[in-house]
């Protein structure tokens, strides 16, 4: 397979994993505090943020590592009893 393909296919792969995300959280079929919405999140923007150092792009390259880092954090915080 050709690599300019396998990279637009796993960056499809992360934009829609984001997206399932976003549009499951807004017809409330994933609870944007849950699990599955931050994995959905941390999982697609970390395939983006790979993607976005070859080429290198730092404005992609902040967003999508910020956006991992928060949907990680929220996956792992402390929840209050």
């Amino acid at each position: 397979m050709n690599m300019d393909l396998a990279r637009q296919l796993i960056s499809f792969v992360g934009a829609l994993l984001i997206l399932i995300a976003y549009v499951g959280h807004q017809l409330g079929w994933v609870n944007a505090r849950g699990a599955a919405y931050n994995i959905l999140n941390a999982t697609g923007s970390a395939i983006l943020a790979w993607i976005a150092f070859h080429p290198f792009q730092i404005g992609f390259i902040v967003l999508e590592t910020v956006w991992t880092i928060v949907s990680l954090w929220a996956l792992v915080r402390p929840r209050p009893a």
